[in-house]
Parts: C-alpha cells; structure tokens; sequence
C-alpha cells in the first residue's frame, strides 16, 4: 500500500514549492528579456519592426508547439526531470544570444530558449498538484503564477539598468547563469511525490498517447481552459514582453526609465488580483467564467478609452490601463483550473499543455501582426503615437474570437458534464469539485 511520507502542504511541500517557483521565476525573466532590449535589439541586429516581433514570435511559436508534447513528457517522466533539462536549455540559449550578431543567429538562440521555456510552467503545476490538497491548488497556483510574476520585475528595470551600465553581452549572459543556479536546486531539492514510490512512469504506447491526447482535445472543458487562456492572456503579454515599452517611449513620449518602471505596475497588480481569484475560484467554481469575462471586458474598455484618447494619452489613464489588464494574468490561471476540474488525473499533463498554448498562440500572434501593421503605417519612419493606434487596435480581432469561443465552450463543458458525470455535475451546482476517473 502507497504510504504519505511527507503530508501535503507541509514543510517539506513548502520547500519543493519554493525551488519549483524560483525556477519559473527566473524562467520569467528569461521569456521577458526583450520586454526592455528591443530599441537595443533593433540596432544591434539592423532590424524593422516586424523583424524585431520575430525575435518574441519564434520563442512564443516554439512555446506552444512544445505544450502537447511536454504535457506528454511531464506524465511520462515527472517535473523533475522536465525542469533540470529546461535549466540547461535557458542556460544555452541566453548564453548564446549574448554573444551572436547576426539576426539568423540570434532567432535560433530564441527558438531555443522557447524550448526550454516550455518546459517549466506546467512541471510546476504538476508539483502544486502533487503536493498540496485540493482545496489549495487554485490558491497556490495563482501564487505560483504571482511570484514567478517577480521575473516580469527583474526583466524590466534592472535589465534597463544592466544594459546601461553592463551592456548587451554581460547583461544577459549574466542572466544566463541563473538558470544553472535553478538547475541545482531543483537537482537537490524537488522529489516528484511525497509519496513512498516513485513517481509512476508507465510507458505507454503511440496508439496510446494519441488515444490519451484525443479524449482531453475531445473534453469541452479543456478547449474552455483553452479559450480563456488565450482571450485574457495576449493582451499583458503583448504589452509587456515586446510592444508596451516601444509604445509608451515613442508613441506616449514616455522617458526610458519611467516606461520600464510602468512595466513593474502589471506585477504589483497580480500580487493583488491573485489571491482573489484564486479564493473566488476555490469557492465559486461553478462561477469562475464571470471572472474571465469581467477581465476580459476591463481590458477592452481601457483599451478603448486610451486607443480613442486624442493625442498621447495622460498617465492616470495609461496607469489604470496597466493596472485594469494586469488582471488577464491571473484571470488565464482559470484556464489551467478548467483543465484540472474537468479530466481525470491521468490526463492533467496534455489537458494543462493544450490549454497552455491558447494565450501563448494568441500573444505571438498580436505580436507579429502589431509589428506587420506598425511597419505599413509608418512605411518605414519613425513610428508615432497614430501608427501604433492603428497596429494596437487588432487586439479587438483577437477579443472577439475568443469570448465567441468562451460563452460557446462553456454551455458545452456544463453539458457534458451533465451527461456523462451527472455526480460531479452536481458537485459543481454546488459549487464544489469532484475529482474525476479516467
């Protein structure tokens, strides 16, 4: 019989948590390092816009397209293993782009971050889920996603600071070095269960996998997840890891040191907007896509008000519109709960995996298309505060898919839920959780 040797939620989970945690953190750090070297980057490399957003493109392209198979991985093989290799692959990659030159170079050393990027996120997950109860998961997942929120900090004005003082090539192999700090303590500090077994690594066949992965696809709730990760998220990641920092210094006439200060607001925001979601989430399951599409409908008024705005708009209007779409961060942390409520645990790896993709697609998408329309409308001057009105505004193409898409999913993920598990059905009426069999 399996014995508990460390209970859940106690010191020994604090301590997987926290090694768990500063690898996403620092994770973070890396995927946002562009957020305030893109002017850099755009000499360095003698880059237009559109080819700038390729640099945060190709890391986001590679991002989703690994999400299914590591959700595969991370069933198979455990957070462990996931998160030493994606320490090397972030210490490789950042090391890499310090010292290249060339743009083809530099777009591969990209790739490769995107990769070992990949693999983090939902291997923490995996370790919330392992080591804590029930009724903490959504809290701790959005304080996981909080306090690796504090990489986004480090990103901004101390790399700003960095590239001043260090320039390009120490600056981010310093960075670099991080990822093989995070490679050691997860080596020494993270055990996959607190259980008295290994973790369980049944091999499993092709035919198998794809079975596995065609029943989450199949799963109205995982394509919920799906949709709402992708309708909140793409908005503050847009903005804060390549166009926010361009846009308030060219197009608002923001100073360099005030945007990159700005770009900590989102952050300081989520440590606020985190544990409330995560309580009313815990609480109110049933009720969980009022959230979304509250954080979704603030998002698009601010946008509204600053797109319309004549002129540049004031800073009280460009603080609120930081702090109102900060909200998209946690509110996608709902996403992943709807992959967890809705499949069986043998299926959480490819169910958080394919929701994961939704709000990386969404974000590579605005971000290309940004730089597309930025380059058509200032044909190749310098951009002003019209061009990138103009180029931000397909953030309402992307609005409108998605909610279409939240409101179809979720009548269908209560529906089928009603039919083929009318207990857990129920449960949900009642605002509680059962876990589901395979």
């Amino acid at each position: 019989m399996t014995e508990l040797l460390f209970p859940l939620g106690g010191r020994r989970a604090w301590a997987v948590w926290a090694a768990a945690v500063f690898t996403y953190l620092v994770t973070v750090l890396h995927r946002g390092s562009m957020s305030v070297a893109g002017l850099q980057a755009a000499e360095r490399f003698h880059i237009s816009a559109s080819a700038l957003a390729s640099f945060t493109v190709v890391q986001l392209t590679v991002y989703a397209a690994m999400q299914v198979p590591v959700g595969v991985l991370l069933d198979r093989y455990g957070s462990k293993r996931l998160l030493i290799a994606a320490s090397g692959l972030l210490f490789v990659a950042q090391s890499a782009f310090s010292l290249v030159d060339s743009y083809p170079a530099a777009l591969a050393a990209r790739a490769v971050l995107g990769v070992g990027d990949a693999l983090v996120f939902i291997s923490v997950l995996r370790v919330v889920m392992s080591w804590f109860p029930a009724l903490r998961q959504p809290v701790m997942s959005q304080a996981t996603g909080m306090l690796g929120g504090v990489g986004a900090i480090v990103s901004t004005v101390p790399m700003a600071a960095a590239f001043h003082s260090f320039g390009w090539t120490s600056t981010f192999a310093g960075a670099s070095v991080l990822s093989l700090v995070t490679g050691i303590a997860v080596l020494f500090l993270i055990k996959d269960t607190p259980y008295d077994e290994p973790l369980h690594r049944t091999k499993q066949s092709l035919t198998e996998v794809r079975n596995n992965l065609r029943r989450a696809w199949k799963e109205p709730g995982t394509r919920l997840g799906l949709w709402t990760h992708f309708t909140t998220n793409f908005s503050g990641s847009t903005f804060g890891l390549l166009w926010g920092y361009p846009f308030l210094v060219r197009g608002e006439g923001l100073a360099p040191t005030t945007a990159a200060a700005l770009l900590i607001l989102p952050v300081l925001a989520g440590l606020c907007y985190g544990p409330v979601v995560g309580r009313y989430a815990a609480r109110f399951p049933f009720y969980r896509s009022w959230i979304v599409l509250a954080v979704i409908a603030g998002s698009v008024v601010m946008w509204t008000v600053v797109l319309l705005w004549p002129g540049q708009a004031p800073m009280p209007v460009l603080l609120l519109l930081i702090v109102v779409q900060a909200a998209g961060g946690p509110g996608s942390m709902l996403g992943l709960d709807y992959a967890r409520t809705f499949n069986p645990a043998t299926r959480f790896g490819a169910a958080n995996g394919m929701v994961n993709t939704g709000g990386f697609i969404a974000t590579l998408i605005c971000i290309g298309m940004v730089g597309v329309l930025l380059d058509a409308s200032s044909g190749g001057a310098p951009q002003t505060i019209t061009d990138f009105k103009w180029a931000l505004a397909f953030q309402y193409v992307l609005w409108a898919i998605g909610t279409r898409q939240i409101l179809k999913y979720r009548r269908k993920a209560r529906g089928h839920l009603a039919r083929y598990n009318p207990e857990a059905y129920e449960a949900l009426l009642a605002n509680q959780i059962v876990p589901l069999k395979g």
